[in-house]
C-alpha cells in the first residue's frame, strides 16, 4: 500500500546525508504522437536500473535549445519509432515504406551530429541506430525484403560476418515480431573482439525484433558488429575508439537480458562526465598546431571549417582551452628562393612570419568574445577564467629571423612563447633531424640566438633538432628547453624522436617533451591510433617523470589519428587519462602544467 504522508516521505529524503549520489544525467529523445512528447516507460527505468539519471529530450530542431541540452547530459539514447523520411537522405520513398514521423527526423538527425562532434557516448536502439547511420554517412534500407536480397546479403555476410558463414541462411528470417515485447524471437551473433561480446560475454544473444527496415551500409564511422542468421546487420559500433554503438533490437523490453546494454552506457556516461568536470578545472593547452598553413585558403576561424582541425567550433566540442598556432617556415633547398616556397607574395621569412601572426591577430580582433591572445601563463588562466579561448603564437623553424639577432627581440616583442629552431633541413642556427650535418649541432650564431632567447623570454624548442643540436641546446641554455612535438624513438624509430637518452637528459635539465599525434612519428607501420599516442605518452613518462611530458598534436600540420583526429576530440585524450588512472594532479601536468612552469621559467629573467 502507498504511504499518502507527502511529509514523512519529506523526512525520510532529509534524513540521510542531504548531497544526492552523483549520477551521470542520460538524456532519452521522446517520441511524438497526438501532440505529446513521450517515451516507453521501459526506456528510462533500465537507465534508472543502470544507475544513470534519465531525462526526456523533446523533438525540437532549435540548434540552441539542442545545444545547451547537449552540454548537460552525459551520454544520449536515442530511442525506437517510425521511419526515417528517406528524404533525408536524399532518396524517394519505397512503396514498402511505413509511417514518418516528421516532428522526430530533423531534431534527431542534429542531436546526433552534434552529440557526436562533442564526444558523447550514444546507445542507438532500433530506429535509433538509423538515425546515427542516415546522420552519420551511412544508408538505411527501407525494407528489409525489397532491399536485402540473398545476393546482397551473402555478399555482405562474406565482407563482414565471416564468422558465421557455415550457418548463413539462405532465406529472410522474420525481422518484425508478433509477440509480446519482452519475448525472444531471434538470435543474433556477434563478431569476436567486438564491444558486444565485451558487454555480454557471449558471442550470441537472443532479442526481440520489430523492424522491417536496417541499415544497409555502416559508413565510414562505423563497423558492422552483429547480424541475424540471414545476414541482416543488427548492431554497429565506431570505428573511431569512440562508446558509439547502434542495436536494431529493443533491449529496453528484454530487462535483465538488456541492461547490459544500458549499463555500459551509464559507464561511458560516468567517465565523460569526469573528463568535463576535469576541462572545467585543468587549462588544456595544446602546445603544437599548424592551423596558419591552411590561411592561403581563406579557412573560417569562428565557423566549423572542415578543411582545418582546429577552429573555435571544435575548440568548444572538445571543451579545449588554448592552442599554439604556429608560423611554420619551409626550408629552401640550395638554390631556392623561400618566397617560391610559399603561397603570399612576402619580401622574405621574417615578413611571412609578421604575416601569418597579423592574420592570428586579426581573426582574435574579430571574435574577442569568444577568443583572446596569450602571452604569458597568467594570461591563459586570466582567459580561461573568462570563459575565452586561448591562442598562443610560436614559430616553426629559426628560419624566420634571417640571420638577424635582433629579430629575437622583435618576434619577443610580437609575444612568441617559443621557436622551433630548425624544421626538415640545416639552417644557419642548428642541423636538423633530416639534415646532412652541416654545423655538427648548433653553430655559433646559433648558440647566440640561444641566449638572447633566453635573455627575452623565449623558449628554446628542439623538436625536428638532429640529436648534436639538441645537446649543444641542452648545453647553451640557461634555461630548460622543449620539444613541442616529438615523440619516442623506442618505440618507433625515426630521426624526428627521441632516444630515452635525450629524454633523460631533456628532464635532468627541467624540460618538457610533447608527444604528437603525426602518425609517421607514432608507429612505422600500419594505422595509427589514440592507443598509439597513449603507449609513448606513458613510456615518456616511465622514462622521464610525470613532470615533463605533455601533447603537441601537430593538427593541421599532418597530425591527428582514429580517435583524436581534430580539436572536437580533444577531450578524448583526457578519458584515456582518466581510463588509465591519472590523478587530476597528473592530468593538470600533462595538460599544460609542465609546459607553463617552463615558460615561467623562461619569462622570469
Amino acid at each position: 500500500m502507498h504511504n499518502f504522508d507527502f511529509q514523512a516521505q519529506l523526512k525520510n529524503i532529509y534524513a540521510s546525508f542531504p548531497q544526492a549520489k552523483r549520477q551521470p544525467v542520460i538524456g532519452l529523445t521522446a517520441n511524438f504522437n497526438d501532440e505529446s512528447a513521450m517515451l516507453a516507460d521501459r526506456y528510462y527505468r533500465q537507465v534508472i536500473n543502470a544507475g544513470g539519471t534519465p531525462v526526456l529530450i523533446p523533438p525540437v530542431d532549435n540548434v540552441d535549445v539542442i545545444v545547451n541540452t547537449l552540454n548537460n547530459i552525459d551520454a544520449l539514447i536515442l530511442t525506437g519509432g517510425a521511419d526515417l523520411n528517406p528524404l533525408w537522405a536524399g532518396e524517394e520513398p519505397s512503396p514498402r515504406l511505413h509511417g514518418v514521423n516528421p516532428e522526430r527526423d530533423l531534431p534527431e538527425l542534429l542531436i546526433t551530429q552534434l552529440a557526436y562532434n562533442r564526444q558523447i557516448p550514444i546507445l542507438g536502439i532500433c530506429r535509433g541506430m538509423q538515425t546515427m547511420a542516415m546522420a552519420l554517412g551511412g544508408k538505411v534500407a527501407q525494407d528489409i525484403e525489397e532491399h536485402f536480397t540473398y545476393e546482397v546479403r551473402r555478399a555482405l555476410a562474406e565482407r563482414e560476418f565471416k564468422h558465421f558463414l557455415p550457418r548463413f541462411a539462405d532465406n529472410l528470417i522474420q525481422h518484425s515480431q508478433d509477440a509480446p515485447r519482452n519475448l525472444a524471437t531471434q538470435t543474433v551473433y556477434f563478431e569476436p573482439q567486438s564491444l558486444l561480446t565485451e558487454i555480454f560475454h557471449a558471442s550470441s544473444v537472443h532479442v526481440n525484433s520489430f523492424h522491417h527496415q536496417a541499415v544497409c551500409n555502416a559508413g565510414s564511422k562505423f563497423k558492422f558488429t552483429a547480424a541475424t542468421v540471414d545476414g541482416v546487420p543488427e548492431a554497429m559500433e565506431s570505428t573511431e575508439f569512440k562508446p558509439l554503438l547502434g542495436v536494431q533490437w529493443h533491449p529496453e523490453w528484454m530487462e535483465e537480458q538488456g541492461l547490459p546494454l544500458f549499463q555500459w552506457l551509464v559507464k561511458q556516461a560516468e567517465i565523460f562526465a569526469e573528463a568535463k568536470r576535469m576541462h572545467d578545472k585543468v587549462l588544456t593547452l595544446d602546445t603544437h598546431c599548424d592551423t596558419p598553413m591552411f590561411f592561403p585558403l581563406n579557412v573560417r576561424f569562428d565557423q566549423r571549417d572542415p578543411r582545418i582541425l582546429v577552429d573555435l567550433h571544435k575548440m568548444a566540442e572538445g571543451r579545449q582551452d588554448a592552442t599554439t598556432m604556429v608560423a611554420y617556415l619551409p626550408q629552401p633547398k640550395a638554390g631556392e628562393a623561400f618566397r617560391n616556397k610559399v603561397a603570399f607574395d612576402v619580401s622574405g621569412p621574417r615578413s611571412y612570419a609578421d604575416l601569418i601572426f597579423d592574420k592570428i591577430e586579426n581573426i582574435v580582433a574579430q571574435n574577442s568574445e569568444y577568443v583572446a591572445l596569450a602571452r604569458s601563463p597568467q594570461q591563459l588562466y586570466a582567459n580561461k577564467a573568462a570563459g575565452k579561448k586561448s591562442i598562443v603564437l610560436g614559430i616553426e623553424n629559426g628560419l624566420a629571423l634571417e640571420n638577424d639577432l635582433t629579430n629575437v627581440a622583435h618576434f619577443a616583442h610580437r609575444g612568441i612563447s617559443y621557436i622551433t629552431l630548425c624544421h626538415n633541413g640545416d639552417n644557419d642556427i642548428c642541423d636538423s633531424a633530416r639534415g646532412t650535418a652541416t654545423h655538427g649541432g648548433v653553430s655559433e650564431f646559433g648558440r647566440r640566438v640561444i641566449e638572447e632567447m633566453n635573455r627575452t623570454g623565449i623558449m628554446v624548442d628542439l623538436s625536428h633538432g638532429a640529436e648534436s643540436s639538441f645537446y649543444d641546446a641542452l648545453e647553451i641554455s640557461r634555461y630548460p628547453i622543449v620539444c613541442s612535438h616529438s615523440n619516442c624513438k623506442a618505440l618507433c624509430d625515426v630521426p624526428r624522436n627521441l632516444s630515452d637518452e635525450q629524454l633523460r637528459a631533456l628532464a635532468a635539465k627541467g624540460g618538457v617533451a610533447h608527444i604528437t599525434l603525426y602518425k609517421g612519428f607514432l608507429r612505422t607501420q600500419g594505422e595509427a591510433n589514440i592507443y598509439d599516442a597513449m603507449e609513448h605518452l606513458e613510456h615518456a613518462i616511465k622514462v622521464m617523470g610525470i613532470d615533463h611530458v605533455g601533447l603537441g598534436t601537430d593538427f593541421d600540420g599532418d597530425g591527428g589519428v582514429r580517435g583524436i583526429a581534430n580539436s572536437s576530440e580533444i577531450i578524448n585524450f583526457t578519458i584515456q587519462l582518466l581510463r588509465r588512472r591519472f590523478s587530476e594532479t597528473d592530468i593538470e601536468k600533462i595538460w599544460g602544467g609542465n609546459w607553463l612552469r617552463v615558460m615561467q621559467q623562461c619569462k622570469a629573467q
